[in-house]
């Protein structure tokens, strides 16, 4: 192979401080997680110059059309359920309503549901089946701080408002679509318990409602406990402003808040006060710092300030900085947060003030599979794309100019599978991609947003519960229905995924990233939520209330009493 084509995986190699020439041996012994990902190709010889997707793995029978029948006749309560979730627009680990409305449809549909998974109240557990290859399916249901905005309204209007004269803000929203993600992950569990329920396959459907993916919380917690055991394949989607499944990796992640206690005092007379906010901001700075020379392409590090005080004229004594901290591996991810938590010791020192370090979660990058991301691209292939109208296109263009991208409306095909590029150079992180490394997981994107706009921001949020979401979900429905209905009635493609699962683990034995010990982030339910879903509180192992965090520091010395200076 000519690496002149290649560039990238010269920069990969470099990264690792290894010459162009070097071999994926290599790079497997520099970090065997990420070759287990980027290194796999070459290793078993697929090419981005020559590769082409297969045809004819996906096979059209009585069982699919059952499948796709189901989703055909109840798009109404499916986008009903999508429609819901987004009016609910609850953050993460609090989507009581949203859960419950996943649940519900499943319970409806002949599945039986666990609550309380890991120790999440919103997690649960929704299973149909009668033995044979367990198939898992995905549903997410959280919102994003700051994200509101009204339906199919092209131009920045937050649904909800909060007016405050000194720092108005806005209210939550589904900036990522979660409310489609979750309707098409148990639409899709719903299609499959349906054919297996007419057509007399032997199968077991599993629907994993996830608590708090946006702080990737749910799942990382979820997989230590062994919630995802015993799984033969996992399927999953993300809403996305296209449509193509992939085997990409992602990064993987480190979660944690420091939070800096001083001693509080007037404004005007700061002298001998110690501020949790100049903790704080002393982190950020000198983390800032380290972004030239200590973090390779593939890091990102990015903060945000919890609590810095409510008026100039108080020195706050407490400030909290939250850090999400990422990277192309585990190993590498580790290396990265160990340097944020040195600057936040120093700042400590700095700032004069007492350094509290939480850990929340972490989880490993995505380990996909090209045998799963293949059966999924030939089942697209034969649904086709998301349909969408003349309104749809008319709506995306003018979110698209509100936010300045060329106006190009929706897409109208799917991107054809491609091979990973050969380096790594940062991104998303999941918290599914702890799953991924228990059982193969094929994933997919499907466009429910205009082209041009990132995941996270507003114009995610106006679409989402239009007809572009909803077309979008409904046909991450499709394709992720057909592709479990190939896996039950061939298990030639299962094999197929399970023996490059093998070949890609191998030599590598997961280990949750979460200390052990380590209580999750947690809010305390409504009594009705509770007794709604049968459960108690606090959950086992849970200390509640949480231990309070309190500023108990003595304040600061001013020097000896002098003369002023005349």
């Amino acid at each position: 192979m000519n690496d002149d084509l290649h560039p990238g995986r010269r920069r990969l190699l470099k990264m690792f401080g290894l010459g162009a020439t070097a071999t994926t041996a290599a790079l497997l012994q520099a970090d065997p997680v990420l070759a287990a990902t980027l290194g796999y190709d070459e290793k078993t010889g697929v090419s981005p110059v020559t590769y082409r997707a297969p045809k004819g793995l996906a096979r059209n029978t009585a069982a699919k059309q059952a499948a796709l029948g189901w989703i055909g006749a109840n798009q109404g309560a499916v986008t009903r359920l999508n429609d819901d979730v987004w009016k609910y627009a609850e953050l993460s680990l609090r989507e009581w309503k949203s859960s419950l409305a996943t649940a519900n449809l499943l319970k409806a549909n002949g599945f039986t549901v666990e609550w309380g998974s890991a120790g999440f109240p919103t997690a649960f557990v929704a299973t149909y089946g009668n033995g044979g290859p367990v198939l898992g399916f995905n549903a997410e249901y959280d919102a994003l701080p700051g994200l509101s905005q009204k339906k199919g309204v092209a131009g920045h209007d937050p649904l909800v408002y909060n007016y405050d004269a000194y720092g108005p803000s806005y209210g939550a929203g589904h900036g990522d679509a979660h409310n489609a993600l979750g309707a098409g992950g148990t639409a899709a569990a719903i299609a499959v318990a349906q054919a297996i329920r007419t057509q007399g396959l032997k199968a077991t459907v599993k629907l994993f409602g996830s608590a708090g993916e946006e702080q990737l919380v749910g799942k990382a917690y979820a997989v230590k406990e062994g919630v995802y055991d015993g799984l033969d394949a996992f399927l999953d989607w993300h809403p996305f402003n296209i449509t193509t499944p992939f085997w990409n990796t992602t990064s993987a992640l480190i979660s944690a808040t420091f939070t800096f206690l001083g001693a509080s005092g007037h404004g005007g007379t700061p002298l001998g006060n110690k501020s949790g906010l100049d903790g704080a901001l002393l982190m950020a700075t000198m983390s800032e710092y380290l972004r030239e020379k200590n973090v390779a392409p593939s890091g990102r590090f990015h903060y945000a300030v919890i609590n810095g005080g409510g008026a100039p004229n108080v020195t706050p004594d407490m400030c909290s900085i939250w850090f999400f901290v990422r990277e192309g591996s585990p190993a590498r991810a580790q290396v990265l947060y160990d340097k944020i938590v040195e600057c936040a010791k120093a700042a400590a020192q700095a700032s004069q003030t007492r350094l509290v370090h939480k850990f929340h979660s972490a989880t490993w990058n995505l380990l996909a599979n090209k045998a799963g991301a293949e059966l999924l691209y030939d089942n697209m292939q034969q649904i086709g794309a998301p349909k969408f109208t003349d309104a749809d296109h008319t709506l995306a263009k003018a979110v698209q100019k509100s936010l300045g991208r060329p106006e190009v409306g929706m897409p109208t095909e799917l991107v054809p599978l491609a091979p990973p590029a050969a380096a790594y150079t940062g991104g998303l992180a999941t918290d599914t991609a702890d799953i991924s490394w228990q059982a193969p997981t094929a994933v997919l994107l499907s466009a429910a947003y205009p082209p041009g706009l990132p995941n996270h921001n507003w114009g995610v949020t106006a679409t989402a519960a239009t007809n572009i979401g909803h077309q979008a979900m409904l046909s991450a429905a499709r394709y992720l229905a057909a592709g479990a209905i190939d896996l039950i009635e061939q298990p030639e493609r299962l094999e197929a995924m399970k023996q490059e699962f093998k070949g890609r683990t191998e030599g590598i034995k997961w280990a949750s990233m979460i200390p052990d010990g380590t209580q999750p982030p947690l809010y305390e339910p409504p009594a009705d939520f509770l007794k709604a879903t049968g459960q108690s509180w606090p959950p086992k192992g849970v200390t509640w209330p949480v231990p309070p965090v309190v500023a108990a520091e003595q304040l600061g010395t001013t020097g000896p009493n002098l003369p002023p200076v005349t």
